[in-house]
């Protein structure tokens, strides 16, 4: 993690390439952590790469995002029925030689009820049989190297059926824009993707329904994306401890305490993951990301008073400003918090 640490304010700051981040990621084997050992993998399960992405996201949440996207996508090919598509795909995927998108936050929200999709799919002109149209758009989409990417793009049919598809940087009708201008984690290859009349054959389908597996796959989504809240926090929380010293040890005992309960969320998120239990019941995952997100933001603050004025200094080695500013994205990560905390309103409601 030596260049990582060294890389991360440049990664946030948009200094570092962008493209050198994936590879350096695959490197060090992340990509293939909880993927199985006979598919290429270094084996273990999803909780274990929520491991691997909340250690990266300790050293930079710009990082920890890349990794989380292209995680994402190797786990939505492990459980596509696809294997044709899977085998075809995933020694790049693995080996960091092209990027893997997510894509699939407008998805997220579709299932949740709080928005509809954006990409729409018609049958192929002049009588042929098999595959698709598409036509739509992804506003924000992250890890799309302009080296090369795969995307999965949830796809609402005319016949009123959706499925999930993978689009790929170089298919006719899809277009990349330049990176977003985020104040921060600029060298994330965070894009918009536009999609005008781009066909796909059946080939390229992940799975037939989306209503069916985005269940499935979402403790994948979000428990990974738990992981850079996880990092963050574990992080901050380290730094706080080092900086209290007795002009500051009332901090100790807010400092401790929060340390526990991260690790009570950590292992509340390894239980469900391995269980399978957020499947049955997502609540229970919405909540623990609400929980890891705030519970970030707080360490944050705690390191903050732990330093003092020492934090507002721009000086080699110390980060603060930094993981002052990531803090500040975890909230808005889709789904964002407002929509977790929406669709759980919404579930209290039904059920009352």
């Amino acid at each position: 993690m030596t260049w990582l640490e060294e890389a991360a304010d440049g990664l946030d700051t948009g200094a570092q390439d962008p493209s050198a981040v994936l590879p350096a990621l695959a490197a060090a084997g992340l990509p293939r952590v909880g993927v199985p050992l006979d598919l290429g993998g270094s084996g273990g399960d999803v909780a274990d790469a929520v491991t691997s992405v909340a250690a990266v996201s300790a050293h930079s949440l710009a990082a920890g995002f890349v990794l989380w996207s292209q995680r994402t996508y190797i786990e939505y090919l492990l459980q596509s029925p696809n294997g044709a598509l899977r085998n075809r795909l995933l020694p790049d995927l693995l080996e960091g030689r092209v990027a893997g998108a997510t894509g699939l936050s407008n998805a997220m929200k579709f299932l949740a009820g709080l928005e509809g999709l954006q990409i729409t799919a018609k049958p192929p002109a002049h009588g042929e049989s098999s595959g698709f149209i598409l036509d739509g758009k992804m506003p924000w989409v992250t890890n799309l190297r302009v080296e090369g990417f795969h995307v999965a793009a949830a796809v609402a049919h005319a016949d009123g059926s959706t499925f999930i598809a993978s689009l790929s940087h170089d298919d006719e009708g899809v277009t990349r824009s330049a990176d977003l201008d985020l104040m921060a984690m600029r060298s994330t290859s965070t894009a918009a993707i536009g999609i005008s009349g781009a066909p796909i054959g059946p080939d390229r389908v992940i799975h037939p329904d989306a209503h069916e597996w985005l269940p499935e796959v979402r403790p994948a989504f979000l428990g990974l994306q738990c992981g850079m809240s996880i990092g963050l926090a574990r992080r901050s929380l380290d730094e706080a401890t080092a900086s209290v010293g007795a002009g500051r040890s009332v901090l100790k005992e807010p400092i401790a305490a929060l340390t526990r309960t991260l690790a009570e969320q950590e292992r509340q998120l390894d239980r469900g993951l391995r269980a399978a239990a957020f499947q049955r019941n997502a609540a229970p995952l919405f909540q623990i990301r609400i929980a890891l997100a705030e519970i970030a933001a707080e360490a944050v603050a705690l390191e903050l008073q732990a330093s003092g004025g020492r934090a507002y200094l721009a000086v080699p080695g110390r980060a603060f400003a930094r993981r002052w500013r990531e803090a500040a994205f975890l909230p808005v990560i889709t789904p964002s918090l407002v929509q977790l905390k929406t669709a759980l309103a919404a579930q209290e409601r039904n059920a009352a």
